[in-house]
């Protein structure tokens, strides 16, 4: 048996991904009980024929055309009986299948979902390729749980009551040996379930350490070379390995046993089975085709026993998928989505009210300390500081990366945390200096895959960046694909699909520099009120830094902007300065008021120039 806790979160899940399609549920319960029925009754069909023939031989001429014309539509029933069963027997399956691909789609649907609102505690606690797993891989493991409680599992228990009903009324005593065996398997088998669960979640978990373990090292392939740390890396992907190779391999040894116990059972219910017959018929209480029947029938409980074992055992892997998944939407996010307050319209004002930050996953010292300051609606503020000062970490409270420790932030006089997280971030724009790019044209990473952008919009906002010449030096404009990150694909990857194998073989890579414009122009696109540049300007190459700083200032035209920056052209944009050091305000106010003191901080850094002093 189940123990409780995981029956009711086996049903809860098959109520909530299964129930909304109770229509097609239920043609597939009609299926199954139709295929079940002919299943029992060919068996029939066939002792029919055999105790038929059996007597034809004593019969006279008369009764034996008529024995023979039986035979016939016995064994034509027989023919369309099994042909029917076929052809429902494979609607089954893909209605199956079908429901069950549709239900592990919504739930990879709901748990991506719940991942992407989870807050950034959690994701740097977990590595990319952890995630894809478990979204993926866990998930993906439930396609079957799904599919095969509803084809395989039922189909199978339908059979048996079937059978062990057909032979009550051959014979009470074989029905009831046979009904005790398959008890006696079910319960085996159940409690090897159980026992090989933990294991089988242990093999899952070993499987996503592997990717994390993956995905990291391929994204740091270059250091991984140029540090010479590649047997480093060999030996750590050995023991990653080694550690899934022995989860995997106790989790195989409980499927295997599962295995063992059905066919010695099942060798043990056949002997009895014919034992009992030629007993039976020896005595003449039986005819040879109830012996048949006897035999046949127990024949036919090895197949759905045998389902049921595999099913088991994907049952097995499934339940330590479903304990993952499950604990998975048992995380809960840290920031609270706001009542849903309005924001006010146009470039808003940005104010931080004695705002302390101690990042929640780390036990250190506050990266911001008492910070209080504002910015009006549509000014620029320049803010400075050494790395580690608390700069990014300030920009993340704005868009609610993290809600601050102690204090508010205020959007327009709005408290962050008031407003729907989705209004908050469409009103806020950020351009970093690690631009994340994807494999797609540059219409898709514009957009961010947005098919509701017309392309006048795009190549509209372009124009206004005086980005059109560039668009033009693309082979393909807005059609040009990029590889993943920006890079260039050499040569076709050799994958199935030839259309999208040939799309990639013709993939460009992008400068640092192209890298940025299509920043600039997707935060463009979304039209924010509040415009944060982190470090957005340091990897400007000679052929595009006038486009970029052209892109620059078209951006945070009537807008409010932060920017962090160590150019000192960036910083001159500025209508006011804020200098950070060690999460605290060193100092704050207008730009040119502070350029013109000499015993300003920030007139020091104009004087020994901020790349020197702030890196």
């Amino acid at each position: 048996m189940l123990p409780r806790k995981r029956y009711a979160t086996y049903r809860r899940t098959l109520q909530q991904y299964l129930g909304p399609q109770w229509p097609r549920i239920a043609l597939l319960g009609v299926l199954l009980l139709v295929t079940t029925v002919l299943s029992v009754v060919n068996p029939q069909l066939v002792r029919l024929f055999i105790d038929a023939a059996l007597n034809a031989g004593s019969q006279s001429t008369a009764q034996a055309e008529q024995t023979g014309r039986t035979l016939a539509r016995a064994a034509l029933a027989f023919l369309a009986a099994g042909l029917v069963q076929q052809a429902l027997s494979a609607l089954a399956t893909y209605v199956g299948n079908d429901v069950g691909w549709a239900a592990t789609n919504r739930l990879r649907s709901d748990l991506a979902a719940h991942c992407l609102g989870l807050d950034m505690t959690f994701h740097n606690a977990r590595t990319p390729g952890e995630l894809i797993e478990r979204i993926d891989g866990d998930v993906s493991a439930l396609a079957n749980f799904f599919s095969a409680f509803t084809v395989r599992i039922l189909g199978s228990v339908l059979l048996v009551i079937g059978v062990v009903l057909i032979l009550a009324r051959e014979d009470w005593r074989v029905a009831a040996l046979l009904l005790a065996f398959t008890l006696a398997t079910f319960y085996a088998l159940g409690k090897l379930r159980e026992a090989a669960t933990p294991r089988s979640r242990a093999e899952r978990e070993a499987g996503a350490q592997l990717f994390g373990f993956l995905e990291e090292r391929l994204n740091g392939i270059d250091d991984i070379r140029t540090n010479g740390a590649a047997d480093y890396t060999m030996r750590r992907y050995y023991e990653t390995n080694r550690t899934l190779f022995h989860a995997g391999r106790r989790a195989w040894i409980f499927q295997g046993a599962m295995w063992g116990v059905t066919i010695a059972l099942f060798a043990i219910a056949q002997a009895i089975a014919l034992g009992f017959g030629y007993r039976l018929f020896g005595a003449g209480e039986m005819t040879l085709g109830t012996v048949y029947l006897i035999s046949h029938y127990t024949g036919m409980l090895i197949d759905p026993i045998e389902r049921i074992t595999r099913e088991m055992q994907d049952l097995q892997r499934a339940g330590a998928g479903l304990e993952r998944v499950q604990e998975l939407f048992s995380h809960r996010s840290a920031l609270r989505d706001g009542a849903g307050r309005d924001l006010p319209r146009g470039p808003l004002g940005v104010e931080f009210d004695g705002v302390t930050f101690v990042y929640p996953d780390e036990a250190v010292e506050p990266v911001l300390h008492d910070v209080s300051f504002r910015v009006g609606p549509g000014k620029v503020l320049g803010l400075l500081g050494r790395t580690g000062s608390g700069k990014t970490t300030a920009t993340r409270l704005l868009f609610r990366l993290y809600d601050p420790t102690q204090g508010s932030v205020r959007l327009g006089g709005v408290d962050v945390r008031e407003p729907h997280l989705d209004q908050l971030r469409e009103r806020v724009a950020v351009v970093t200096q690690d631009v994340q790019l994807f494999s797609g044209t540059v219409r898709d990473n514009l957009t961010l895959f947005d098919p509701d952008v017309p392309d006048e919009r795009i190549l509209s906002v372009l124009e206004d960046l005086g980005l059109t010449s560039w668009l033009r030096s693309l082979p393909d404009g807005l059609d040009t694909q990029l590889g993943s990150g920006g890079r260039g694909v050499a040569k076709q990857d050799g994958g199935d699909d030839a259309e999208e194998g040939a799309a990639r073989s013709h993939a460009i890579g992008l400068s640092a520099g192209e890298a940025q414009l299509l920043a600039f122009t997707r935060a463009f696109l979304s039209d924010p009120s509040v415009v944060v540049l982190d470090e957005a300007s340091s990897r400007l190459d000679l052929a595009t830094e006038q486009l970029i700083e052209r892109a620059v200032d078209k951006l945070l035209r009537d807008r409010t902007g932060v920017v962090i920056a160590h150019r000192l052209a960036t910083v001159q944009r500025a209508d006011q300065i804020l200098v950070l050091e060690d999460g605290r305000v060193l100092e704050h106010g207008d730009r040119a008021h502070l350029a013109a003191d000499p015993e300003s901080r920030y007139a020091h850094l104009l004087k020994t120039g901020l790349a020197e002093v702030l890196v």
